[in-house]
């Protein structure tokens, strides 16, 4: 099989409803027709190579309500930067601790109270590295602990668990009876962390998203689907670091 020829990417600007529209057009050989995408990053159309650039913008102008509600939507998403200084806030446990950052000869974080003391040799990387190794091991106590207990109430044997970096995924589960949670799920409500942890249990009865596997998570947790909603419409806000 000969290797896929590589696509070429331009950063373009078009006219969108008198409003200046930054995009990315990527062009490959092979392609029949025009893909459009819109996520964090902005707008991204995937284009055959030879098609003419005013056939693929008139296409994007046909899809403006779809293109602009797109974009609206993840701009609502946005969460301003951690600028990792005293005083900032960071999410935990759908709450929140203060960053309270002091100079030291070793960097390191440890929480007192509602605050987080972070000390650091030499700027914000190092605390930003001393406060993630910090949530990593919360994390993985904390997480430990409701795959424990709410195994227990499931009537399953706990299963092994691994902490996962993973950004866009929070939990999977395989035929090996392990569960990977992600550790950035420590940041969200203690009622969406069961939920996850809840829909990877069902997976250890039902290795697939069967009716029977919706149903044991039912069984596990009755109100899911409201669960479900709110992490989908606000699990941005776990991905800030």
């Amino acid at each position: 099989m000969a290797p896929r020829e590589p696509a070429s990417r331009d950063l373009r600007r078009m006219a969108l409803a008198g409003d200046e529209l930054e995009y990315v057009l990527v062009r490959r050989r092979g392609r029949r027709g025009v893909g459009l995408r819109v996520d964090e990053k902005g707008l991204t159309v995937s284009a055959p190579a030879a098609m003419p650039l005013v056939r693929i913008e008139a296409l994007v102008r046909e899809s403006e309500r779809w293109v602009r509600k797109k974009i609206a939507e993840w701009s609502a998403r946005k969460v301003p930067p951690v600028h990792w200084r005293d005083g900032e806030r960071l999410p935990f446990l759908g709450g929140g601790l203060t960053l309270r950052v002091f100079a030291g000869a070793r960097s390191r974080a440890q929480r007192r109270g509602d605050e987080l003391h972070a000390t650091a040799r030499d700027g914000a990387h190092e605390v930003e590295r001393a406060v993630v190794r910090w949530y990593k091991r919360a994390a993985h106590e904390y997480l430990a602990e409701r795959v424990r207990t709410l195994s227990h109430e499931a009537r399953l044997v706990p299963p092994k668990l691994a902490i996962s970096p993973a950004l866009t995924r929070w939990g999977s589960c395989n035929s090996r009876r392990e569960v990977r949670l992600a550790w950035r799920l420590v940041k969200a409500p203690v009622e969406l962390i069961d939920y996850v942890i809840c829909h990877e249990l069902a997976h250890l009865r039902h290795m697939d998203h069967s009716a029977a596997f919706w149903t044991e998570v039912e069984r596990q947790c009755p109100d899911y689907r409201q669960r479900r909603k709110r992490l989908h419409a606000t699990d941005h806000l776990y991905r800030t670091f």
